[in-house]
C-alpha cells in the first residue's frame, strides 16, 4: 500500500499527564501539508499544551507522526520583552546570516526605522509583527502559532492574520493557530480542531458556522471519537 504524503502530521491516541493532572486525553487527528489548522477551546483546554507537546517540550504517551523532516518556528502567546534589552535588528539577527530587512518585509513590516527601537516600545501590532518575522527566520515548513494576536488593538487584528496566510500560500507553510476567534477560523483556517482536555470536534473549519457545533464546543464536554483524526 503506497505511503500517503498529503499529511504533514499524523497524531494518534495522544495524552499528556502532569502531576496526576490530566492535560489531554486519546487526542487523535492528522494534519494536511500546506493547511491551516485553528485550535479551538475554552480557557485550561490543553491548547497551549498541545503546541508544547508538537515540540516535544511536554513528555506524552501515544504517538505523533511528523511525515517528512520538520523545520518549526513557534510565536508563544507571551513573551516579556521588557526583560529583554535589545533592539529588533538585534533580535532578528540571533539567527546565522539574517538579512533582518527582508525579515521585515515578510511580514509587512516596510519600515526600516523600526529596526533601531527596543522591543518593549513597538505597539502590539508592530511586536508581533517582529516575533513572527523571528520564527520564518530559519525558513520553517510548519508554523505553531498561539494567539498571535495577543495585545493587538482590534483593527490590527485582521491584517496580521491576512499576512499569515499570505505567507502559509507562497511559502507553503503548514500552520497551527490557537485563536478564540470564531470569525478568524471561518475566514482563515482549513481544518479545526476543538480541545476540552479531549477531543470536542475535528472537522472542516466551515463548521464552525453552525449553533449545534458551537455547542458542542462550549457546552458541556462530550469527548468525540475519530479514525486518526482523519478530516
Amino acid at each position: 500500500m503506497a505511503e500517503d504524503n498529503s499529511y504533514i502530521l499524523k497524531v494518534s491516541n495522544l495524552g499528556v499527564k502532569l502531576q496526576n493532572q490530566i492535560l489531554l486525553d486519546h487526542i487523535s487527528f492528522n494534519v494536511k501539508k500546506g493547511t491551516t489548522l485553528a485550535i479551538l477551546g475554552p480557557n485550561g483546554a490543553g491548547k497551549t499544551i498541545l503546541l508544547k507537546t508538537l515540540l516535544n517540550l511536554v513528555p506524552h504517551t501515544g504517538s505523533m507522526e511528523w511525515t517528512e523532516k520538520v523545520k518549526i518556528g513557534y510565536v508563544p502567546q507571551y513573551v516579556a520583552v521588557s526583560d529583554i534589552p535589545m533592539s529588533v535588528r538585534e533580535f532578528l539577527s540571533l539567527g546565522n546570516g539574517v538579512d533582518v530587512e527582508k525579515s521585515l518585509r515578510k511580514v509587512r513590516l516596510n519600515d526600516d526605522t523600526i529596526l533601531n527601537k527596543r522591543l518593549g516600545v513597538l505597539s502590539g501590532g508592530q511586536l508581533r509583527r517582529v516575533l513572527i518575522a523571528w520564527a520564518l527566520n530559519d525558513n520553517p515548513n510548519v508554523l505553531l502559532l498561539d494567539e498571535p494576536t495577543t495585545g493587538v488593538d482590534m483593527d490590527s487584528e485582521e491584517p496580521i492574520y491576512l499576512m499569515l496566510n499570505e505567507i502559509k500560500q507562497t511559502q507553503k507553510i503548514t500552520i497551527f493557530l490557537i485563536t478564540h476567534n470564531i470569525h478568524i477560523v471561518q475566514e482563515y483556517a482549513d481544518d479545526l480542531l476543538a480541545l476540552n482536555k479531549c477531543l470536542t470536534f475535528c472537522g472542516p473549519a466551515e463548521e464552525i458556522a453552525k449553533p449545534d457545533i458551537q455547542r458542542q464546543i462550549y457546552g458541556e464536554t462530550v469527548c468525540v471519537e475519530t479514525e486518526r483524526g482523519e478530516n
